[in-house]
């Protein structure tokens, strides 16, 4: 298990959510990296689409990054999204989850190919526990409002939004998100993981300072019930669209560090 670590990144200009040239410059891999994929999962309420500066950002650098869609409708259909993402891979691969994607990279990790879990603003489970047994302890955010629908798919209540979910982005970017909102099953919260890839897998955990959605202090809970190594940037619980050359550079590192790492 790697040892737990804190690593603090100051803020960074916000970059736009279609993926505006970062302000940074970035360093391309080494030639003898072995680990040069990227498979990037996002959560609920959203799609892929929220990880195209983050994706910017490490194709620069030399990674293939691949970003998996998920259905949303089970943890089931959502880690086989995944897995067919993987199975796309040509070697070592970061696996990337974002706050619902957590749980499926939890699920979906454990594939050889996976040498290092990043979790984003995540959730994290054991064997036998669910989504929304995280939140034991700690609840959810009076901020982020979920309005279940007749037929059981949850989406997050347009009035609060942008206060819950994406505080620190453009206005123009967080109506975008609001309008383009992709349900989720609410069932698959409640639906237990059968394996948990942190257990065999490096893992690194970014905490969202100002998240609104997922409590910054269940956030640090989650990453140290897994030994990953935290770091903290100040962003709200999409980090990937507000500082996404900060969560870059966690993944790079990453990357980086489980290269060649036996699984």
């Amino acid at each position: 298990m790697i040892k737990f670590r804190n690593i603090l990144f100051a803020a960074v200009g916000a970059a736009s959510i279609g993926g505006a040239a970062q302000a940074q410059s970035v360093q391309t891999i080494p030639a003898a990296q072995t680990v040069r994929n990227v498979v990037l999962v996002h959560g609920a309420f959203a799609d892929g689409s929220g990880w195209r500066a983050v994706y910017d950002d490490l194709t620069a650098r030399g990674y293939r990054v691949t970003i998996v869609q998920n259905p949303l409708t089970s943890l089931a259909d959502d880690v086989a999204a995944t897995r067919r993402a993987l199975a796309r891979q040509d070697g070592g691969t970061i696996l990337v989850g974002h706050s619902w994607g957590g749980v499926v990279i939890t699920e979906a990790g454990v594939d050889e190919k996976v040498k290092g879990l990043v979790y984003v603003s995540a959730l994290t489970a054991d064997v036998g526990e669910t989504a929304g047994d995280q939140y034991e302890g700690f609840g959810i955010p009076s901020t982020f409002v979920i309005e279940e629908q007749a037929d059981g798919f949850g989406f997050i209540s347009a009035e609060r939004f942008q206060e819950g979910f994406a505080a620190d982005v453009s206005d123009a970017d967080a109506a975008f998100m609001r309008d383009s909102q992709v349900p989720i099953a609410m069932s698959a919260f409640a639906t237990p993981v059968t394996q948990a890839a942190w257990r065999t897998r490096p893992s690194w955990f970014i905490v969202a300072t100002e998240d609104a959605a997922i409590a910054p202090a269940m956030l640090r809970q989650q990453a140290e019930k897994i030994g990953a190594v935290k770091v903290e940037i100040r962003a709200s619980h999409v980090p990937m669209i507000s500082q996404p050359g900060a969560v870059a550079d966690v993944i790079d590192q990453a990357a980086r560090s489980a290269g060649g790492r036996p699984n």
